[in-house]
Parts: structure tokens; sequence; C-alpha cells
């Protein structure tokens, strides 16, 4: 596949766009990054994306493709023969790794940045407990779906794992920016050991953002916008 046939349009703090560019990563897919200014939608985005005028966007050949999980199930799609499948074979285990991905985006990642938007120290708290409610969920989640391996997905990186996995950078920034740890050894001893093997993985330390940068980020962005980017 050459380099200029698979694009993708994003922003390098995005943990959406992450999700794309993991995925492609895993298939050994080669892809020109074409990087969307936040704060600003280019007419290119406007352009492919013009319902959602969201990041990311997979550009394959002269087709776009929006939002950062249907993209990455169009990649495993497309990419057979490159590399696991990323989405379980098993019609069951696949069902279980798309409702947990629906809670993390609707339900998880909200709560997340409700920690930036809130407005006084007991909102704040109130915000954090729910992100830690939801931490304890998905280390019983992992259980269940990682079958005893190292990932979710199993032995390998899979859909859940690029869902809930994108979102390690922002968390270690906003840990690092509260004083703070999240991810509690006591607590998540399965998550804190998937976390680091996920961050170190091939397809990922390359698009993991540095903690310190993207807190540095994140302050300018909390004073625009009072919270992180959404997808």
């Amino acid at each position: 596949m050459a380099k200029s046939e698979v694009k993708v349009l994003g922003a390098w703090p995005s943990p959406f766009v992450m999700r794309p560019r993991i995925a492609l990563n895993m298939k050994a897919v080669e892809y020109e990054f074409l990087q969307e200014q936040l704060g600003a939608k280019s007419d290119l985005l406007l352009k492919l994306n013009p319902v959602y005028k969201k990041i990311p966007v997979l550009i394959h050949g002269d087709k776009p493709v929006c939002e950062s999980l249907v993209i990455v199930q169009y990649i495993d799609e497309v990419w057979t023969s490159s590399a696991p499948s990323i989405l379980p074979s098993d019609p069951y285990d696949r069902a279980l790794a798309r409702f947990w991905a629906a809670y993390i985006d609707d339900k998880w990642f909200p709560s997340l940045s409700g920690i930036a938007k809130a407005q006084g120290e007991e909102a704040k708290k109130a915000a954090i407990d729910q992100v830690i409610e939801g931490l304890v969920l998905l280390e019983d989640a992992f259980v269940k779906c990682s079958k005893g391996k190292s990932f979710f997905g199993g032995d390998h990186i899979g859909y859940l794992d690029i869902a809930f996995g994108c979102f390690l950078g922002w968390l270690r920034a906003i840990e690092k920016m509260n004083n703070m740890k999240f991810l509690d050894e006591a607590k998540m001893p399965n998550l804190v050991k998937w976390a680091e093997k996920f961050c170190s993985d091939v397809a990922v330390k390359d698009v993991m953002p540095e903690t310190d940068k993207l807190a540095e980020f994140a302050k300018v962005l909390m004073a625009k916008f009072r919270g992180p980017p959404t997808n």
C-alpha cells in the first residue's frame, strides 16, 4: 500500500486520533499524518466530515471514513491479511468489546473531561470519584475479556484495548496536574499491568503523547475551553 493512498487527518493530542493510528500501526499500513489545528476546522475537514466536523478522518484513496471506532473497524476489515484481527472473532466477545467501548466513550470519558470542567472542589471531587468508579468497572471487565491474557483482546492488542488505551496519556496528564493517582495497584492491579504493556507496545509507543508535553498542552486548552479535546 503506497503511503499516499492512506492518510489520517487529526491532531497529536487527541486520544481519538490515536485509535486509527494504532490500528494502522498494528496492520503495518504506511500512512501520512495530516495535522489539523485544534480549535480550528480546516476546509479539508469540513469537506471530508460535513456531518460531525470532527477529527479523526481516515482517507483511503479518495474515500473518507469518519468516527474513530468506525475507522478502527474499517481498518480491521480492509487489511485482513495483516497482523491478527483487531475485533474478536467470537460474536459474544465482539459484542462485549463494543459494549465496553461505548461505555468508555459515553460515560467514562465525559467523567474524565468533567474534572477539568468542574466548578469548585466539591464538583471536582465528584468527577474524580466517577472516574475511579469507572476504572473499577473496567478492572472487572478486563478480567472477563482478557481471559487471563495480557490484553483485553487476549494475547495482543484488540478493539477494546485501543478504545480505552488511547486515554492513558490524558489520564496520566490529569494525574500529574492534580498530584494524584487514578490507577491504584491495590484496587486495579490488572489495569496497572495492562497500561504498562499497552504503552510499551510497538504499535502504541510512538503515537502516545509524552505526559509532560500533554500536561502543558492541557493547561493551555483548559484556559481556552475548560476541558480536554473531543473526538
